[in-house]
């Protein structure tokens, strides 16, 4: 007969094992507090339009999210990332003799451990843009846990583009894009697909404008630097810094800075070459944009092509995939290959690649 009691070994804590024995883990966020006080102060009142009705979210509807909310940062704050000691996954499809079940999207995002790849700079942009194109149309397909692990990363994102100033365009477009989402899934979805108390995604999305509003409010410190800077550069040499940049957003944010990097920012050779980079000559002929005195207006045209084609995407490092063992890992951390040469073997995973690999 089946033991239907409590659980002695209290499925759901983490333990560690010391000299003294095993210990269970409980992790402390200093923040906690700070941000649960922030939250406080914002407004229940989340008013979300529609074309045709309005629904309103007033303090009344968001009673109880107030209370649940201390008990959901907890739940949140508790690094629910799970560590694992092999910081790979097997990537099957379907069941085997040997495997049961397939590996989901909320699997390999726990397990990969994007909460330590964003300190990596080269892998910053990366998690970005992955976490972005999952706020688009992936997030409900997340567990609750994987969907736990999503705020608790965005959250360390955000406070680290607070502290560091690093790409906060990239951050703003992604809160955005997420904001949106939830607002089309509160609206228009509700229960039928988000994993958790309604109320408690209300208080996601209030969570997600106090970040919209203190990126907004980010003031760029100037730094003082006493050594070499761009100004003493020879002009070849910022050209050269210039025809490295391969989204046109960096070159205009790069021309803002003086004078002379404007001038260079304006060349017409830089923005064809960058048109080049990332766009075919059919696509030209489709999107010519012609300036007053009758020539190609290649600014614009990158800019037009870009709403209309995807242009290639550049990272630092990536997820790498395993053909031979059908195993997704970071490169720096490797995976047990059985392969006689396993760099024949290996493929890298762009954002878009990783969704893929988890549609079924």
């Amino acid at each position: 007969m089946p033991f239907l009691g409590q659980d002695w070994r209290s499925p759901g804590w983490r333990w560690v094992k010391t000299e003294d024995g095993w210990k269970r883990f409980e992790p402390f966020s200093p923040a906690l507090e700070n941000k649960n006080n922030q939250l406080n102060d914002i407004s229940h009142a989340v008013i979300l339009t529609g074309d045709e009705d309005e629904d309103i979210y007033t303090t009344e509807d968001c009673e109880f999210a107030a209370k649940k909310r201390k008990k959901d940062h907890c739940r949140n704050n508790t690094n629910s990332q799970c560590f694992y000691r092999e910081n790979w996954i097997y990537v099957h499809k379907e069941s085997t003799r040997e495997r049961h079940g397939y590996c989901t999207l909320g699997e390999a995002f726990n397990r990969l451990d994007f909460s330590s790849a964003i300190q990596d700079i080269r892998r910053f942009n990366y998690v970005v843009k992955l976490l972005q194109l999952i706020a688009k149309s992936q997030l409900t397909s997340l567990s609750g846990a994987a969907q736990k692990n999503y705020f608790n990363i965005l959250d360390k994102i955000v406070r680290k583009v607070m502290e560091d100033q690093y790409n906060p365009r990239l951050i703003k477009d992604l809160l955005q894009d997420l904001s949106s989402t939830l607002c089309i899934l509160i609206r228009g979805v509700g229960k039928s697909v988000l994993v958790g108390n309604i109320n408690i995604w209300i208080c996601r999305l209030e969570t997600i404008l106090l970040w919209q509003q203190q990126l907004k409010n980010l003031q760029m410190n100037k730094q003082v630097n006493n050594g070499l800077t761009l100004s003493d550069l020879p002009l070849h040499m910022l050209s050269n810094i210039l025809h490295r940049l391969s989204d046109g957003w960096d070159i205009i944010t790069l021309g803002q800075v003086t004078p002379t990097l404007y001038m260079l920012s304006e060349d017409r050779q830089l923005w064809k070459k960058l048109c080049q980079y990332h766009f075919a000559e059919k696509q030209f002929c489709r999107h010519l944009i012609l300036s007053e005195k009758g020539h190609i207006d290649w600014k614009l045209m990158y800019f037009a092509l870009q709403k209309c084609y995807p242009i290639k995407e550049q990272y630092g490092d990536t997820l790498h995939f395993c053909r031979h063992c059908s195993i997704l890992f970071w490169k720096d951390g490797g995976h047990p290959c059985t392969a006689s040469d396993p760099n024949t073997c290996l493929m890298p995973v762009s954002p878009q690649h990783f969704i893929d690999l988890f549609k079924f």
